[in-house]
């Protein structure tokens, strides 16, 4: 066989359900086999549990599989399996075919003979090869030159028999019975060959043959082939899953109060399922705290997680960066291509960060593969097919922005399956001192500061602070303020202005004190005077005083003012 690539086009031209396997319980499949059980994902893991579920767990075994029929869904598939031997390897051949009502619509005898002609670069270059025969077991394709040495012009219009050595495609075109995978002897020998009658309108006017492989040898060589191409991507998968991970877990999301145990709550409950998170919230929440939080809580987790900012791309190559681009698609684009975020998170994670600042053109591509789980990259031709979680941050409110028209409504209804909104710093105060200390203690340690502790009056400060920056900048004043303390306290004077002075030092209390003392000693004084010189006359007195009277009469009572004592 010259290439893995050859013999896997070989096993997907096939319309049944293949898988092969060795002793070692290495195996292939191929499309059908995929496609009969609904699998979208490649990986062995899959098709391990898909054998379990229907009972063939047997066949990664080699061993004789009893099951001869089962049902996926609405579909009745019948498995047929052959093992065979050579030295100490023992090899299992098993093929799955879906049971149809109707099994006569099958393609005509000179449609056959063109799809021969499209394979016949692939079997020019592989020891694969095929022989079409007619009602009478006459050859009238053929393409077995490599395998046997003998040229198609020698043998077009003999009785298949009389050609290949130990063939029972003659008995194929009586019977109309398959024989798939069957070991035949030829030239000394054992290669893996199948048989499969051409039917049309309930008549056989045909058969197929092919062969597999040249000798049973060369599947153990497969398998090898395989196995070491999955250790590669398994290697690839891990570098993948260290460059883009989740940095935080709920652990880090510090909060005790009503409102974050019930938004916790939610969340763990979301990171469960696959559906699409919406997470609103001022800048500084903490709502890319809760997008790694998720990931890493959910069945994801050991996937990528891929964080897009919307608002850094700049538009006109957001969708390149979302989706990739094919060779050549565009000018400046990379000769090789480029994969894109999407298929990079593929199977994990996608964090689209300020979803509210995507172009309003490429709203309309998200929903389209949000709806139908697949994309194409750019100038590219074949549907990527997609399995990941979409969490959705920004710090505007979209449906304010879907009443402007400014994000599109069906889009925000895609997104908006569960929603989380994180409330700001100043609604959840209760919270304050836990975060400082966590601040303090732990993240601080992170920049290479010792941990600090908060005096009574800085954390009230703190706590009458109105946080317009939320956590985020609260963490940005506690680093500044340990980087000024110059001991294990952190003090008014340690704390920006705009927040110390949200307490009065004693000076300043003592000296406010002082100031309104002396103001009610100048008041007392000029009311006495203007008493004195209205002669006890409180009307007049009110007058000289530029005052109400009733205003004149609190005032003497608040200062406890006897007129008899002045006149």
């Amino acid at each position: 066989m010259t290439g893995f690539n050859d013999f896997n086009k070989m096993l997907d031209l096939f319309s049944d359900g293949i898988i092969i396997t060795d002793s070692k319980s290495n195996f292939i499949v191929n499309r059908q086999f995929k496609k009969l059980f609904n699998l979208e994902s490649e990986g062995p893991d899959d098709v391990k549990n898909i054998l379990k579920m229907y009972g063939l767990s047997g066949v990664l075994k080699t061993e004789d599989v009893s099951v001869k029929e089962i049902a996926v869904g609405l579909k009745k598939i019948s498995v047929e399996s052959f093992s065979q031997c050579n030295g100490d390897e023992r090899y299992m051949l098993t093929v799955l075919k879906e049971i149809m009502d109707n099994d006569v619509d099958r393609t005509e005898i000179e449609e056959l003979r063109q799809s021969l002609g499209v394979m016949k670069d692939i079997l020019d270059n592989a020891y694969q090869g095929i022989v079409l025969v007619n009602e009478d077991a006459k050859i009238i394709k053929w393409n077995y030159e490599k395998l046997f040495g003998i040229k198609e012009e020698d043998v077009l219009g003999k009785s298949v028999e009389d050609v290949i050595e130990n063939t029972r495609l003659h008995m194929v075109v009586k019977t109309g019975n398959k024989e798939l995978y069957d070991i035949q002897r030829i030239q000394g020998h054992d290669m893996i060959a199948s048989r499969t009658p051409i039917i049309k309108d309930g008549h056989i006017i045909g058969a197929v043959g092919t062969v597999l492989f040249k000798d049973v040898k060369e599947v153990k060589d497969l398998a090898r082939k395989i196995k070491v191409l999955e250790n590669t991507v398994n290697i690839y998968k891990n570098e993948i899953g260290k460059m883009y991970c989740a940095n935080y877990t709920f652990d880090h999301i510090i909060g005790q109060s009503s409102k974050m145990l019930k938004i916790k709550e939610i969340a763990i409950k979301a990171a469960n399922s696959s559906s699409t998170i919406l997470i609103e919230g001022e800048s500084g929440t903490g709502k890319e705290y809760f997008a790694h939080a998720i990931h890493d809580a959910s069945f994801r987790r050991k996937a990528p997680f891929v964080r897009i900012n919307c608002a850094a791309i700049p538009h006109e190559l957001l969708e390149s960066e979302l989706f990739g681009y094919e060779e050549g698609s565009f000018t400046g684009a990379k000769k090789e291509g480029k994969i894109g975020k999407f298929e990079l998170a593929n199977g994990g994670t996608v964090l689209l960060d300020e979803i509210s600042s995507m172009p309003f053109n490429m709203q309309a591509k998200l929903l389209r593969v949000l709806e139908e789980r697949e994309f194409e990259r750019v100038g590219g031709h074949t549907a990527i097919r997609l399995d990941i979680k979409v969490i959705a941050c920004t710090n505007e409110k979209l449906n304010k922005l879907v009443e402007k028209g400014l994000f599109r409504h069906d889009l925000y209804f895609r997104l908006n399956v569960v929603e989380i909104e994180i409330p700001p710093l100043k609604e959840r105060l209760e919270d304050l001192e836990l975060l400082c200390e966590d601040i303090l203690n732990r993240q601080l340690q992170s920049v290479g500061l010792e941990p600090k502790k908060l005096t009574e009056k800085s954390l009230l400060a703190l706590k009458l602070y109105n946080w317009p920056g939320n956590v985020r900048e609260l963490r940005n004043v506690l680093e500044r303020a340990a980087n000024m303390s110059s001991n294990v306290y952190i003090d008014l004077n340690n704390l920006p202005d705009h927040i110390s002075s949200m307490i009065m030092s004693d000076e300043e209390v003592t000296d406010k004190k002082q100031l309104k003392d002396k103001v009610a000693e100048m008041e007392i004084d000029t009311i006495v005077n203007a008493i004195k010189m209205s002669n006890g006359s409180r009307t007049e007195a009110a007058k000289k005083l530029g005052i109400h009277r009733t205003a004149l009469y609190k005032k003497l009572s608040s200062y406890g003012i006897d007129i008899k004592g002045i006149v």
